[in-house]
């Protein structure tokens, strides 16, 4: 089988690392933090001390990083991947990236012969812990199908989006529409519980109505809960918006909305830290307000 190296099993890479490794893939791990890929190493994966050791052992190499300096470091920094990837390796980016720096990776590569996709992944972290996260895939369709396999052991749908650089931007989108959809999810629960209304109820209704949406299904539960806890932190949010941001201004369009809700995240990140979840950003209004939005029965983490 194909041998597959992993860089980057933080809260995402880590169910993506563990469910190519229980496939039967060949899995080669590494992080800057050797005990957040210990488990996979006691569960049978390889330790690799650098990127360029990952990449010297492997065939393909994924990267899941938590942002654009990572990525870049670990590709092409001291003992980066390009260091260590021979001529007919893949090198598949599953990381939130800037289109144009995946983009001049991806030439530094293919000088050595080494040909590249994209493939950021949607759904939240509990979709990856269950293989069912989707995989946005970008670049070339051959390369494609001969890692078809691949792709379907970590995600439940895998869209091909065009060629390399599509990925990034599309997944760009659905963050954006994902942190707008929060904000108004933590804006209508406080509409609910000021005008006393049960909000426990008011969760069913809305997901049973017009207003219904992926992040009020789930992150709202957490925010019920009051745990917050979805895995993703206020440091992504501020990025991806960022990401989206910049979109906008490279393409002539007018993020209004999305620019209003980077303000309303860069406040969340200084108010909690860059390491609080991201689904916190509701607690800024339940502060300002001196209200809680809790209800019962709704679970501190997605199943």
């Amino acid at each position: 089988m194909t041998r597959v190296g992993f860089v980057g099993v933080g809260h995402l890479g880590a169910h993506l690392a563990r469910s190519i490794l229980h496939a039967g893939y060949p899995l080669v791990v590494h992080d800057r933090d050797r005990a957040a890929a210990q488990p996979l190493v006691d569960a049978g994966a390889t330790w690799a001390g650098t990127p360029r050791e990952t990449a010297a052992a492997s065939d393909c190499v994924i990267t899941c990083l938590p942002s654009q300096r990572a990525v870049t470091e670990v590709v092409s920094g001291p003992d980066g991947l390009v260091e260590g990837m021979r001529a007919g390796a893949v090198w598949i980016d599953m990381s939130t990236n800037d289109r144009h720096e995946l983009l001049r990776l991806a030439a530094l590569l293919a000088e050595r012969g080494v040909v590249t996709l994209e493939a950021p992944v949607t759904g939240g972290v509990h979709k990856a812990a269950e293989g069912e996260i989707t995989v946005l895939v970008g670049g070339d369709e051959e390369a494609l199908r001969a890692h078809q396999s691949l792709f379907d052991t970590v995600g439940g749908a895998v869209f091909h989006v065009g060629p390399l650089g599509s990925a990034s931007v599309i997944k760009v989108i659905t963050n954006m529409l994902a942190f707008v959809h929060l904000v108004a999810a933590g804006e209508a629960l406080m509409l609910a519980r000021r005008a006393g209304l049960d909000l426990a109820q008011c969760y069913e209704v809305i997901k049973a109505s017009s207003g219904n949406s992926f992040v009020h299904e789930t992150e709202s539960q957490l925010i019920l809960n009051g745990s917050y806890d979805i895995g993703f932190t206020m440091d992504l949010a501020v990025k991806d918006l960022g990401f989206a941001h910049e979109l906008g201004d490279e393409l002539g369009v007018p993020l209004e909305l999305a620019t209003h809700v980077e303000r309303i995240f860069a406040r969340g990140r200084e108010a909690y830290g860059g390491h609080a979840w991201s689904t916190m950003i509701v607690k800024l209004l339940e502060d300002e307000l001196q209200t809680d939005l809790r209800a019962p029965g709704f679970p501190a983490a997605l199943q």
